[in-house]
């Protein structure tokens, strides 16, 4: 498997499982929809994704100067459209500890914004499907 490929399996239930990097990434539904809510669902990850994205680049702006960032509390909420489907807003909100340098507020807040999740976001790429009948 190489460096840019996801392989998708289905290991019963609604549940779907991505193997990545030695890695496997497993999704469910919740219960509601039919799942048995043992993972989180990928829209979930998705959500994480970019939560996460915009921590790590907080950590890595606080290792890069110094600064602990274990006082650090990032926190992601989202908002939905009037019709409740699509996520119209993600604000996320970076809480410091009263020892963190005021001079690096504004950075750690840009360091944030330079997610590369983010930036899939605002630029996205061509998304193509395609389905192929493997030989016998």
């Amino acid at each position: 498997m190489s460096d840019n490929e996801f392989k998708v399996t289905f290991p019963g239930g609604v549940r779907v499982d991505a193997a990545y990097g030695g890695f496997t990434i497993r999704t469910d539904q919740p219960v509601r929809d039919g799942g048995e809510g043992s993972a989180p669902s990928p829209f979930v990850l998705f959500l994480a994704s970019l939560a996460t994205c915009a921590g790590y680049y907080v950590l890595s702006f606080c290792r890069e100067r110094n600064i602990p960032a274990s006082g650090i509390e990032l926190t992601m909420r989202t908002e939905r459209d009037a019709e409740g489907k699509m996520i119209s807003l993600a604000s996320i909100t970076i809480s410091l500890p009263p020892d963190f340098p005021e001079k690096y507020a504004g950075a750690v807040v840009k360091s944030a914004e330079r997610c590369t999740v983010k930036a899939h976001l605002q630029f996205p790429p061509d998304i193509e499907t395609s389905a192929v009948i493997r030989k016998a």
